[in-house]
């Protein structure tokens, strides 16, 4: 598999070209869990957050990585869906009433609602399992380095982890209801919760595509800029979009009492910081060129003008 900008993403929009590469991810995680011997009633449930759409973000930028640094996107596609269904675990149990208590993702019922809180405990459980095994068939099924593969597994199980996306949760449910939160300790929990995925997806492309550590400095550096923008983004859409153009309630921060950029440095001030951080991560690909490197800056612009 190799994306042609010159044929599919010729006077597509930045949102077109995501769409398209989003397609590619979807086809790939559609046959992932097939044939594994998975409980009927299970595998629906983790198909069904598994393939209920999104922008596929984290794998599309692995993937995208991987391709501007001369890496084979078939070798590294199992790695790249393999963040998807870390981020879908993640979001599956983010919504259980113990957590964030919402009851709709994507525009559709969030899988507890769909199924029951046990039977989505177990999905997410199977899909971050799950994760791993694509990771190591990375190596084993297509054929990528194992030096390679072994340390974007650590990469990407360090960011996944209790010093990563774990525990960010775990910050984010203790900043819940204080009104005295920091804006740094808020940039460190972010860039836990949130961030820290983000930038594995970057820094893993980087890895299994051979780079040098310069490569991979800049791949780890511009994911950890776009991690920020993107959560502060998600804060201002929270407080000034619709459930239904978000696919998932709005007003949910302010309603539970979450700090958010917004609530502690105001709408315009929020926007401008992400514009900021955008600006940063796009002067990480000045040393590339070519039809990846133009996508990846056409995509860190559209984190900041996104609607949802």
């Amino acid at each position: 598999m190799l994306w042609k900008p010159s044929v599919r993403e010729t006077r597509m929009t930045i949102k077109d070209k995501l769409a398209v590469r989003a397609g590619d991810v979807e086809k790939f995680l559609e046959g992932c869990l097939k044939d594994k011997g998975v409980p009927n009633r299970l595998l629906a449930a983790m198909d069904y957050s598994l393939l209920a759409g999104g922008k596929r973000l984290r794998p599309v930028l692995t993937l995208s990585w991987a391709q501007m640094l001369g890496g084979d996107m078939d070798k590294v596609m199992p790695f790249a869906a393999s963040l998807e269904c870390i981020h879908t675990y993640s979001l599956i149990h983010d919504d259980l009433p113990a957590m964030d208590d919402d009851d709709l993702r994507r525009g559709k019922p969030s899988n507890h609602k769909q199924f029951d809180e046990a039977t989505a405990i177990l999905a997410g459980d199977g899909l971050l399992t799950e994760a791993f095994g694509l990771m190591s068939a990375a190596s084993i099924v297509k054929g990528l380095p194992a030096d390679r593969v072994l340390r974007a597994i650590y990469v990407l199980a360090q960011a996944s982890g209790a010093g990563g996306m774990v525990g960010g949760q775990t910050v984010d449910m203790e900043f819940t209801g204080r009104e005295d939160v920091p804006l740094e300790e808020l940039r460190e929990m972010h860039a836990m919760k949130t961030g820290a995925l983000i930038t594995a997806a970057c820094e893993c492309g980087a890895i299994l595509s051979g780079a040098d550590e310069g490569d991979i400095d800049n791949a780890r550096e511009f994911g950890k800029a776009i991690g920020v923008a993107f959560q502060i983004v998600d804060d201002v859409l929270d407080v000034i979009s619709d459930t239904e153009t978000l696919g998932k309630p709005a007003g949910s921060d302010e309603e539970m009492g979450k700090s958010t950029y917004p609530s502690l440095i105001g709408l315009e001030k929020s926007k401008t910081l992400a514009s900021e951080y955008i600006d940063g991560a796009v002067q990480r690909l000045s040393a590339y060129s070519g039809a990846e490197q133009d996508f990846l800056t056409e995509l860190a612009r559209y984190i900041v003008d996104r609607v949802y």
